[in-house]
C-alpha cells in the first residue's frame, strides 16, 4: 500500500483564504503558524503572500494582538514566567517590540501574587522533604516555567 499524504486536497485561492480567515478568527495566530498552515495546504509562495496580506489588511492576523493574548494566556492558564513567555514568542519570530507589548499585559502586582501563591503550593507539596531537596525541586519548577532568578532566589530565601 502506497503512502498518501494526509492533505492531498488542492485549494483554490478563494477556498484557502476563507479557510485561513476562519483559522485566524477562531484563535489569534502568528505569521509563522499561518504560513505553516498554508504550506500544509500546498499553496504556492505567491498565494501564501497574497493570503497573508489579505489577512493583515482585514485584521485577521495581527502579531501585536497575538503577543498580547499569548502572554495573557500562558501566564494566567499555565502560570509561566515572563522569561518563558518571551522565549516562546521569540521562537515564533515575534519582534522584540511586540514581545514588550505582550508582556505589558501582565500586571506586576498580579505577577508577584501568582508567584508567591505558587511558592506556597510548592512549599506544602514538598514539606516532607529535607530543606535542600525542597529548594532544588522548587527552583527547578520555577526555572522551567521561566520565572526570573531574582524572584526565585527571594522565594527560596523565605524557606529558611
Amino acid at each position: 500500500m502506497a503512502f498518501t499524504p494526509k492533505n492531498d486536497k488542492s485549494y483554490t485561492l478563494e477556498e484557502a483564504r476563507k479557510k485561513l480567515e476562519y483559522y485566524c478568527a477562531y484563535q489569534d495566530r502568528c505569521h509563522q503558524e499561518v504560513t505553516r498552515k498554508l504550506r500544509e495546504m500546498k499553496m504556492i509562495p505567491e498565494a501564501i503572500d497574497q493570503i497573508i496580506v489579505h489577512l493583515i489588511e482585514e485584521n485577521f492576523l495581527n502579531e501585536t494582538r497575538f503577543a498580547q493574548s499569548f502572554a495573557r494566556g500562558k501566564f494566567r492558564i499555565k502560570k509561566w514566567g515572563k522569561q518563558r513567555i518571551s522565549n516562546e514568542l521569540k521562537k515564533r519570530s515575534i519582534s522584540k517590540f511586540n514581545i514588550k507589548i505582550g508582556l505589558k499585559e501582565i500586571l506586576e502586582e498580579e505577577y508577584q501574587t501568582v508567584f508567591f501563591n505558587l511558592l506556597d503550593q510548592k512549599k506544602i507539596e514538598y514539606k516532607h522533604l529535607p530543606l535542600l531537596e525542597q529548594k532544588k525541586k522548587i527552583q527547578s519548577y520555577f526555572v522551567y516555567r521561566g520565572w526570573e532568578y531574582e524572584l526565585i532566589s527571594e522565594g527560596l530565601n523565605s524557606l529558611e
